[in-house]
């Protein structure tokens, strides 16, 4: 198999994996050994991207603020002097995280954004003959580079 062909079948397996099919659905629609579905899940982070295009930051923000809820609670129930003590600290630690969350653009905030963009290109590409296939390749190609070298730098992008 070409190297064209194989990136084309890998960009197509991302497209359906993304879209929430499994592994072994991808590999016999496209036509390759789940291994290398398997393979390329794993070293192109795809199994994260789904993930944070899936789990929003207001849903992540909510799960903390029930965590500090269920936090407070056991605590009181609890009536441990030194699980009182310690909670202030936590509720702030915790505290902490929603502030970042609300203020740093994260993996989740730029799949969310090349996705819309993806799609918007998509749209565009049916009127504006400059929006050619290769280009919406090479698009996508930076943009999962992207995310990649920012999920191997804690989330945060290399700029």
């Amino acid at each position: 198999m070409k190297k064209a062909e194989i990136e084309k079948k890998k960009s197509i397996a991302r497209s359906l994996y993304m879209a929430g099919k499994g592994q072994s659905e991808i590999a016999e629609v496209i036509g390759v050994h789940i291994n290398t579905i398997s393979k390329w899940v794993n070293n192109e982070c795809w199994k994260e991207q789904r993930a944070a295009a899936t789990v929003t930051r207001p849903e992540l923000v909510n799960k903390l603020l029930t965590s500090i809820n269920d936090l407070v609670e056991t605590v009181n129930r609890s009536k441990d002097p030194e699980l009182i003590a310690k909670l202030p600290d936590r509720m702030a630690k915790m505290a902490s995280t929603i502030q970042k969350l609300d203020k740093k653009a994260s993996v989740v905030d730029f799949i969310e954004t090349f996705m819309a963009f993806s799609k918007w290109l998509e749209y565009r590409a049916q009127t504006d003959p400059e929006i050619t296939p290769e280009l919406i390749k090479a698009i996508n190609k930076y943009q999962d580079r992207f995310i990649i070298e920012t999920l191997g730098n804690g989330g945060q992008p290399i700029i």
